[in-house]
Order: C-alpha cells, then sequence, then structure tokens
C-alpha cells in the first residue's frame, strides 16, 4: 500500500518509528485474522491498540525519555527558576522604588538583593547536593548570615537618618532569609518575620500616606517579597529545605571551589654515606662499643670508682648552714640562672562561635559582639546552654526545661519560660529578663547580675552563693522596673540550740 496507512476514524497515520510500525503491522494481521468474527471487540482492541501506537509516537519524538524523568530531572530547575520569578519580580520592583527615594533606603535595597541572590545561590546547591554535616551546613550558611548581619548593622549606624523606619523595617524581617535553616514547617517563620516589620512600615505609612505615594508603594513592594517567599516555600520546601537524594555531598563553601590537595611530598634522599675513614664521623658499630667498653671499664672499677669525686666539707654543706641557701637563692636570680624566664601559662584557645540543637541541648558558645542570636522551636524536653560568650544577646522563645550560663561576661539572655531551673555560673556582667514563668533562678560565683522578673515570675526561688553585685528588678504598673539588691553580707547568731542566720546591709 501507497502512502500513510489510515485509522479507523479516517484520519492518517503519521510516520513513526520501527517499533511503532511493527506494532501497527501485528495490529493489521490481527484484524485480517479476525475480520468478521467479533466486529464489536475487535473494534475496541484496534482502538486501544492505536492509542498505544500514538503515545509510542510522542515517545519517540521526545528522543526516548519518560515524562516522570523529564519531571525528576527538571525539579532542581523548576526550583531555581520559581524562586527566579521571586527576583525578577517583587525585588525588582522593590529595588525600583528604593531608587526613587534614594538616600539609605537605596543601599539598604542593594544590601537586600545581595541577601536574595546568595539565598539563590543556597537553593541551587541544595537542589543538586546531598545534606552535608552540621558544622559544614553552618559554613555553608555563613553568607546568608553576614548579609543579614551587614543589614542590620547598617540599620545600628544610621539611627539618625530621617528613613530609620524604613530601614528597620528591613531589619526586622530580614532574618526571614533563615527559613532554609527551620527543619519543619518554614513557612510560618518566614510570615512572622513579615508580621515584624508591621510595626515600622505602619508607621512609614502614616508618616508619608498623604506626602508622597512612592512610600506607600514601597511598603506595599516590600512586604510583598515575603508574602511571595511564603508561597514559594509552600510549593517547593513546605516541610524544610529539600536537599537532592542523588547528588554529590554539598562542598563546604558556597563560593570558592574546594582547592586541590596539596601534592606529596618528594621522597626523601639517600642517607649519606659515611666512610670509614673520617676520623670526626666514627661509624655507628665502633662509636657503640667504645661506649660499651668504657662503661665496663668504669664499673669494673669498683670502691675506686667514687676516688674522682671532689670532697665536700661540713662548711659547704647547706642543710647544715641554713645562710647557704638563702645565698644560693640569691645568686640564682643574678646569676647567668637567673636569666632563665618561668614560663608563662599557655593563652586558652577559644573555639569557633556555635549555635546548634545537638540531641536535646541547645549549644550557644563563643561568641562576641553578636546581640541577635535567636533560639525558637524549643521543646519542654530541651535545654540551653550558653558558654563562653562576650558583649551579646540571646533571645529564647518557647518553653524549655533549663537554661545554664557559664563563663560569660557581658551577657543578656532573654527568655519566655522554663519549667526547671535557670543557672548562671561562673560569670560577670549578666543580665536576666524573664518574660513568662521561672521557678529558680541560681546564681553562683558570678560577679554583677540583673535579673528582671514578670509579674507571672514573681514567685520564683532566687538561690545565690559566693555571687556579689546582685539586682532583682520587679515590675511596676506603668511598666518600670524597681532594683531591690540581694544581699551579700550574713551574720550568723546562737540562739542556745542553733546558728540563726540573717543578712546584713553595710553601713555607708
Amino acid at each position: 500500500m501507497n502512502g500513510h496507512p489510515r485509522r479507523t476514524d479516517g484520519t492518517t497515520r503519521p510516520q513513526s518509528s520501527a517499533g511503532a510500525r511493527t506494532l501497527y503491522r501485528s495490529v493489521s494481521r490481527c484484524q485480517n485474522l479476525h475480520r468478521g468474527t467479533k466486529p464489536i471487540a475487535m473494534e475496541v482492541l484496534i482502538e486501544r491498540l492505536e492509542r498505544a501506537v500514538t503515545r509510542l509516537e510522542q515517545v519517540t519524538a521526545s528522543g526516548g525519555v519518560s515524562n516522570r524523568d523529564r519531571v525528576a530531572n527538571g525539579d532542581a530547575s523548576q526550583c531555581v527558576e520559581a524562586f527566579d520569578v521571586l527576583l525578577m519580580g517583587p525585588l525588582t520592583d522593590y529595588v525600583n522604588i528604593s531608587r526613587a527615594i534614594g538616600s539609605e533606603v537605596e543601599k539598604h535595597a542593594e544590601m537586600v538583593t545581595k541577601a536574595l541572590h546568595t539565598q539563590k545561590t543556597f537553593l541551587r546547591v541544595a537542589a543538586t547536593h546531598q545534606e552535608p554535616a552540621q558544622m559544614e551546613l553552618h559554613d555553608l550558611l555563613k553568607p546568608i548570615c553576614d548579609h543579614i548581619q551587614e543589614i542590620q548593622t547598617f540599620r545600628e549606624r544610621n539611627r539618625g537618618s530621617s528613613f530609620f523606619n524604613h530601614l528597620s523595617a528591613v531589619s526586622e524581617s530580614i532574618p526571614a532569609l533563615g527559613w532554609v535553616a527551620v527543619d519543619q514547617k518554614p513557612g510560618p517563620y518566614v510570615k512572622e518575620m513579615n508580621d515584624a516589620a508591621t510595626f515600622y512600615t505602619n508607621r512609614v505609612l502614616k508618616d508619608y500616606k498623604e506626602r508622597d505615594r512612592r512610600h506607600v508603594d514601597w511598603v506595599r513592594s516590600y512586604l510583598y517579597i515575603w508574602t511571595h517567599m511564603q508561597s514559594f516555600i509552600k510549593q517547593h520546601h513546605a516541610g524544610g529545605l529539600v536537599w537532592s537524594k542523588t547528588g554529590p555531598i554539598a562542598p563546604p563553601s558556597l563560593f570558592e571551589a574546594p582547592s586541590p590537595p596539596c601534592p606529596p611530598p618528594p621522597p626523601p634522599g639517600p642517607p649519606p654515606v659515611l666512610s670509614d675513614e673520617d676520623p670526626e664521623v666514627p661509624s655507628s658499630s665502633s662509636s657503640s662499643s667504645s661506649q660499651h667498653s668504657a662503661l665496663f671499664a668504669q664499673l669494673n672499677q669498683g670502691l675506686d670508682i667514687t676516688r674522682g669525686l671532689k670532697h665536700v666539707s661540713d662548711q659547704q654543706k647547706t642543710h647544715k648552714n641554713p645562710q647557704l641557701r638563702s645565698q644560693e637563692a640569691v645568686g640564682s636570680h643574678s646569676g647567668k640562672a637567673g636569666t632563665k624566664k618561668s614560663p608563662g601559662k599557655t593563652p586558652v584557645q577559644k573555639g569557633l562561635p556555635l549555635l546548634e540543637l545537638e540531641g536535646k541541648k541547645w549549644k550557644v558558645e563563643n561568641f562576641e559582639k553578636k546581640h541577635d542570636l535567636l533560639i525558637q522551636d524549643t521543646e519542654l524536653k530541651h535545654v540551653a546552654y550558653v558558654f563562653g560568650c562576650h558583649d551579646a544577646t540571646l533571645q529564647i522563645r518557647g518553653k524549655l526545661n533549663s537554661i545554664i550560663v557559664d563563663n560569660c561576661k557581658k551577657m543578656g539572655v532573654v527568655f519566655e519560660s522554663v519549667v526547671g531551673i535557670v543557672e548562671i555560673i561562673n560569670s560577670k556582667a549578666v543580665q536576666l529578663q524573664v518574660l513568662g514563668r521561672v521557678p529558680t533562678i541560681s546564681i553562683n560565683k558570678t560577679e554583677g547580675c540583673q535579673v528582671y522578673l514578670s509579674p507571672d515570675s514573681l514567685t520564683c526561688d532566687v538561690v545565690s552563693a559566693k555571687s556579689s553585685e546582685m539586682n532583682i528588678l520587679i515590675p511596676q504598673g506603668d511598666g518600670d522596673y524597681k532594683e531591690f539588691p540581694l544581699p551579700e553580707q550574713f551574720k550568723s547568731v546562737w540562739d542556745g540550740s542553733k546558728l540563726v542566720t540573717e543578712p546584713t546591709e553595710m553601713a555607708g
């Protein structure tokens, strides 16, 4: 038959692959063999087989890749492309309006742009790599954290700006970029950060609603970035950041490629050939034998071995003449031996900053001049351990079991509720603020501690030992606090049966 054969519906079958043609010939033979026997059943069978031929032709035309494979291979690119929609849409509008306003608002928008592009790079890495270990993930997130800190620092440096409310709205909500580190349901976290900006955006609207429409558009465009971010997370990362299951382990750095390993050192050269004729370098066998001979010769002397020792008279013996010991001590300081300096204490190496959940313990360690530390998603079984921090502030949201502040200086801790105890140990200048409830606060070996209680925590027990400069601040009805010092000095009196101890106050 010349030309394309026709289907049962009268349409012409297009050219297809060899497999499709073979399948079509089989259908034709089957049709000729059973023609006239069961026409209704054969019509249904032929229609089903022709639909199979059509699907086979479509697969052949697409290069033999199934639609499921194309979807699986395109998940990574779809996620990044969806994030590009955010960058090209809401972010672009926000940047353009910020440029129209100018000044610090424009500079802040440039920082936000860099931060979002860095997060796009991070998402591309996550879509093509497997999740690394906790420490490597901390290093991988560092560029995003640096952007957040840079944006917040810019706000602090421009407190006198006329656009301070604009800068504050951005600074309060930019931690939303940390959603990639939220294990479960990061969408609500982004919404919470977006809500934190509304306090300042409402001020912007109040100040400029009747004066300059650009600022109203600025508020709308900026808040829409986080609204769009919530939609993006709900579509692609609703249960937390999705890492690739098949790619390589994520690199330790987001931008720097790992340096190639150093080449192995060259093999050591051959040992020097020593000649037996060299009088200054004796052979090992001859030197060892001569040493053994000299040793045995000395041992064979018997009692004569002490003949070469110097005789010390009683006047020269220090254990019989104490004044010689004092002279010897002076001579050791003034003589050549006195030039040796006693070794000082080796400085303690401080570890890297760390904020992570390890099992049931939140570890916050070695932070300096860091005032935006945050712990959230806490549980009743969690414990927060703060160690070695200097000039830092930590906020803890939710309810947890206990908090320990150890070896910290100029440390501030704000928490909601604790079901166990809050301990402050070996620290200086610590400020503690309770927002909810706490049953017990313990202060040990601490110099300077300010405890701000909430109305719900006034019944807590405060236990102190070996500490000084401690004050408890009780809230007043007008929002202020009244300070009450904790006693540091006590007086004990025997009443005939037991000791009675009472605190005393220093005069003056």
